[in-house]
C-alpha cells in the first residue's frame, strides 16, 4: 500500500506500485492490477495462482510430487507415510493403501492452531500476568514489611537499653541479609516467569503467522506447546521472619536472647486449570441401549481400549494386539516384543499404544510401528495400567513373592508416587490377580480389586476415600468380583461384575446409582468409554465388544 495515501487507501499493485490491485497471486503472495497480471505470470505460468484480491490466501499450496514433478501431492499415504499425487495413488506401488487428504489434515491442524492461539492468548498468558502482578506486588511491599519488622525490634532495643545493643545490631544486619535473599529468590522467580512469558509471546506470534499461512507442510507438522505452557511454575512461598517479643525483668537483662523465626523457602505447586468446555450434566438413561456390536472373532477377550471414533484396540491370551473398526473389520495388528500375551493395554494422549508384559517386567510403547521400553521393574511385575489426564501413567503391580500389590504413578520412566498403604494397612489384596485401574475426572484413582471383591478409590494424594463392595440385590447370586473399570465425564465410576453379567454404576463418592443389566451382556470383562461417554464392554467368551449408550 502506498505510504502517501491515508489509512483508508485500497491495496496497490506490487509491480507498478500505482494502480489499484484487483487480483492476487496466491503462490507468490503479491497484489496485482489487471495490466500487470500478464507480466507476472510470463514465466512458469502453471505455478501461479491468480485469484480475486478478496479471496487471497484461499488456495492451498501443496508439495510437489517427488516422482511426478509436474503434479501436486494432495494426499498422504497412510501406509507409507509419504505425500502422493493422483498418479501415485493409482500406481501399483500404493495399491490397496489408505490415503489421507492433505486438505482435511490442513483444516484440522488449522483448528488446532486457532484453539492453541486462543487458549494461549486468552487463558494461559493472563494467568502468568496474574502471577507476575502478584510477585511484583510482593516484592514492592518488602521494604515496608521489613521496615515494620526493624521498627518493632528497635522498640524492644530501647526497652532493654545498651545491654543488648550489640545483639540488636547483629540482628538488624541479619535481617538485611535475609531481605537480600528474600528479594533475590523472588526476583529470580519473577525473571524465570517473565522468560517463559517471553517464550509464550514468541510462540503466540508464530501461531498468528501460521494461522494466516497457507503453507501445508509447516502447518501439518505443527506441534502444540500449550501442554508445556499449561504446567504453571511452582509458587515460591518465602516466609517472613517473625520477631519474638519477650517480657524483660532486671534479672533477665544479662541473659536475654532475642531471635527471629527461621528464614526458609517453600515451593508450592501451581496447577493450571483450564476452563471446562462442557459443564452440561448428563443424566442416566432409564434403559441403556446397545448401539453396535463389534465381533472380533477372538475368544477370551480380555482388554479393550478406545482409540478414536472409529477404532478400538483389543487383546486376548495371545501375543497379537488387534485394532478393529466399528464395522468389525480388522485394521491393524501389533505383536508383543517378547511373544508373550499382554496383561493390559491402553492408549496415550498421542495415540500411542501401551501394554504391560509380565514376562519381561516391562511397559512398552508402540508408535508408528516402533516399539520401545518405557518402564522396566525390579522385584515387581506390572499388570494393569491407565493414562491420566495429565499424561502420567498409573500402573498396578505385584511383588515377586506375590504377597504385595501397589499402584505407582510414572512420568515417563520416573516414579512420581507410590500408593500402597492406608494407615499402615495394605490398600489392595496382595496377589497376582487382576486390578484394573482408572483415573476419575476429579483425579481420584479407582482400582477394581478382583480378589478383594471391592472397588478401592483413593484421592490424588493416595489417601483412601472409600471402598465399594457391591449393592444388595436378590437377583445377583454370585459374589461381587469386579474386573474392568472406567469413569465418564460426570465422574461416575463403572465396573464390570463379570459373574453376574452386569455393570455397576457409582457416583464419584461411591454411592450406587444403578446396574446395566438389560443389554444381554455375557461375561463382561473389560470396559472403556469414548469422548462422548459411549461405553465399550468386551465379552470374554463371545469375543464381542458392545458399544452401549447409557447417558441422555
Amino acid at each position: 500500500m502506498d505510504p502517501n495515501y491515508s489509512a483508508q487507501d485500497v491495496a496497490r499493485c506490487d509491480l507498478c506500485k500505482t494502480a489499484i490491485a484487483q487480483s492476487y497471486c496466491d503462490f507468490c503472495h503479491v497484489n496485482l492490477c489487471k495490466p500487470c497480471i500478464g507480466e507476472h505470470i510470463s514465466d512458469e505460468y502453471e505455478k501461479h495462482k491468480i485469484v480475486p484480491i478478496l479471496q487471497r490466501k484461499s488456495t492451498l499450496i501443496y508439495p510437489r510430487c517427488e516422482t511426478h514433478q509436474n503434479k501436486a501431492c494432495e494426499c498422504q499415504c497412510k501406509d507409507c507415510n509419504v505425500f502422493v499425487c493422483s498418479h501415485c495413488t493409482a500406481s501399483s506401488q500404493h495399491s490397496g493403501h489408505k490415503f489421507l487428504h492433505l486438505e482435511e489434515l490442513f483444516t484440522t491442524s488449522k483448528k488446532c492452531i486457532q484453539n492453541d492461539r486462543e487458549e494461549l492468548n486468552n487463558t494461559i498468558l493472563p494467568t502468568y500476568e496474574e502471577i507476575v502482578h502478584e510477585l511484583e506486588k510482593e516484592i514492592a511491599s518488602l521494604d515496608g514489611e521489613y521496615k515494620k519488622l526493624t521498627t518493632e525490634i528497635s522498640k524492644q532495643r530501647k526497652e532493654i537499653h545498651r545491654e543488648v545493643d550489640n545483639a540488636i545490631n547483629q540482628m538488624e544486619k541479619e535481617i538485611g541479609e535475609i531481605k537480600v535473599k528474600h528479594r533475590s529468590i523472588l526476583q529470580k522467580h519473577l525473571d524465570e516467569i517473565k522468560q517463559v512469558q517471553s517464550l509464550m509471546q514468541h510462540t503466540l506470534n508464530a501461531l498468528n503467522e501460521m494461522e494466516e499461512s497457507n503453507k501445508v507442510i509447516p502447518t501439518i507438522n505443527y506441534s502444540s506447546k500449550n501442554e508445556q505452557f499449561s504446567k504453571l511454575p511452582p509458587k515460591v512461598n518465602v516466609s517472613m521472619p517473625k520477631f519474638i517479643r519477650k517480657q524483660i525483668t532486671k534479672e533477665e537483662l544479662g541473659t536475654l536472647v532475642v531471635k527471629l523465626t527461621p528464614f526458609f523457602t517453600m515451593l508450592e505447586e501451581r496447577v493450571f486449570t483450564a476452563k471446562k468446555p462442557n459443564t452440561l450434566v448428563r443424566e442416566l438413561l432409564d434403559e441403556p441401549v446397545v448401539l453396535n456390536t463389534i465381533n472380533t472373532g477372538r475368544r477370551n477377550l480380555r482388554s479393550v481400549s478406545w482409540f478414536n471414533e472409529e477404532q478400538i484396540w483389543t487383546s486376548v491370551y495371545t501375543a497379537d494386539i488387534k485394532c478393529f473398526n466399528i464395522q468389525s473389520l480388522l485394521q491393524s495388528t501389533i505383536r508383543t516384543k517378547s511373544g508373550w500375551w499382554p496383561n493390559d493395554i491402553a492408549v496415550d494422549r498421542d495415540g500411542a499404544l501401551l501394554y504391560t508384559d509380565v514376562s519381561t517386567r516391562t511397559v512398552y510403547k508402540v508408535k508408528n510401528d516402533q516399539t520401545e521400553k518405557i518402564i522396566t521393574l525390579q522385584g515387581w511385575n506390572p499388570f494393569n495400567l491407565c493414562v491420566t489426564s495429565s499424561g502420567d501413567l498409573l500402573v498396578t503391580m505385584y511383588s515377586d513373592d506375590e504377597t504385595q500389590s501397589k499402584v505407582v504413578r510414572f512420568s515417563g520412566s520416573t516414579v512420581k508416587q507410590t500408593i500402597q498403604f492406608d494407615d499402615g494397612q495394605p490398600l489392595y489384596s496382595g496377589n497376582i490377580y487382576i486390578k484394573c485401574i482408572s483415573e476419575n475426572r476429579n483425579l481420584d484413582i479407582c482400582v477394581a480389586d478382583w480378589k478383594a471383591g471391592a472397588v478401592v478409590v483413593v484421592n490424588q494424594a493416595g489417601k483412601l476415600r472409600f471402598k465399594y463392595t457391591s449393592h444388595p440385590s436378590p437377583t445377583r447370586k454370585e459374589p461381587f468380583q469386579p474386573y474392568g473399570i472406567t469413569t465418564d465425564s460426570q465422574s461416575r465410576i463403572l465396573t464390570a461384575d463379570r459373574d453376574n453379567n452386569s455393570i455397576h454404576i457409582l457416583d464419584a463418592d461411591g454411592q450406587f446409582l444403578r446396574y446395566i443389566d438389560n443389554c444381554e451382556l455375557n461375561y463382561p470383562y473389560d470396559l472403556c468409554v469414548d469422548s462422548d461417554d459411549n461405553l465399550f464392554v468386551c465379552e470374554y467368551h463371545k469375543g464381542n465388544v458392545k458399544k452401549i449408550i447409557y447417558l441422555k
